[in-house]
């Protein structure tokens, strides 16, 4: 009779391992009063060190356009470039909800459109939900996209992709008309099954009151502390993006101040020869060298 060895399982001592982060785990966040965090992730690395920091959830967001692809607004952002970099983010994200920003023109043509493209983002794109602008007008899209499983993230207030409609990137809710409708919209976006919503540029004390009367938990951006959770575009965050800083930014680094004089340090040192040194450089054996030096002066 054979033995077989078993090698032992190594346990750590401490904190419990992190889970998954899923929607369910979203709205027993806000049930139990706990912050949701949120950040933007674009590629491998970042969403690799937003991970390992800790974030509950990353987005995928169309502002990549902007930020990483330099377009002047979210409009020309493609499901392929979405999809593209959906999938880096999922290579670098094992614990934080993952969703994927539905572009300009993926849901809006059709619901049936709207349900493909949203099957995308999970079958292609690695995502776990994905998120589109609007409230009353996406009902239908919204309604049938979590019908077919895929959970969905509900966004107003401003919402980039309708920028030419809203006649610039200005705050929104700022009339008692337009905070009742934006009020009722968000009471729609809860009834169709969005498991959580993005208030974007509205009065602090709108958003807190919105917050407080929907089950599912909101996600502020220039909405004040009474939000369930907070988001901030990455790039802005880290001084990465040097066109606009908007109002409601905090900036944590100077990352594009620093690459700049990173650059021209490495410009001065190649210029002036300090670079590449002896440690940066592959060097042969003297006699191998001596070698090399005899055999093409034959």
């Amino acid at each position: 009779m054979s033995t077989v060895s078993v090698s032992p399982v190594s346990v750590s001592v401490g904190a419990p391992q992190r889970k998954k982060m899923t929607t369910l785990a979203f709205r027993q966040k806000k049930e139990r009063g706990e912050i949701i965090s949120m950040l933007t992730a674009y590629d491998y690395p970042t969403a690799l060190a937003e991970d390992q920091a800790g974030v509950d959830s990353i987005l995928v967001g169309d502002s990549l356009g902007m930020v990483v692809l330099g377009y002047a607004n979210t409009l020309p952002v493609t499901m392929d470039e979405m999809l593209h970099h959906s999938r880096a983010v999922s290579r670098g994200a094992q614990y934080a909800l993952l969703i994927g920003d539905m572009p300009f023109m993926s849901y809006q043509v059709s619901v049936e459109e709207a349900v493909r493209n949203a099957g995308r983002f999970l079958q292609q794109g690695g995502m776990d939900a994905v998120k589109l602008e609007g409230g009353r007008e996406r009902a239908d899209a919204v309604r049938a996209i979590v019908g077919a499983g895929i959970p969905v993230m509900g966004h107003l207030g401003l919402t980039p992709q309708s920028v030419n409609q809203l006649g610039g990137f200005r705050p929104q809710g700022k009339t008692a008309s337009a905070a009742k409708r934006l009020l009722e919209d968000a009471l729609i976006l809860e009834e169709t099954g969005a498991f959580s919503l993005v208030l974007e540029s509205v009065p602090a004390r709108l958003a807190e009151f919105i917050s407080q009367k929907l089950s599912i938990p909101t996600i502020g951006i220039g909405a004040g502390a009474g939000c369930d959770g907070q988001v901030l575009v990455t790039h802005d965050l880290l001084g990465l993006f040097d066109r606009f800083t908007p109002k409601f930014v905090k900036k944590y680094a100077d990352f594009h101040g620093e690459m700049k004089r990173a650059f021209a340090d490495y410009l001065d040192d190649v210029q002036t020869r300090q670079f590449p040194g002896a440690e940066h450089s592959v060097e042969m054996k003297e006699e191998e060298w001596e070698a090399f030096v005899k055999s093409v002066h034959r």
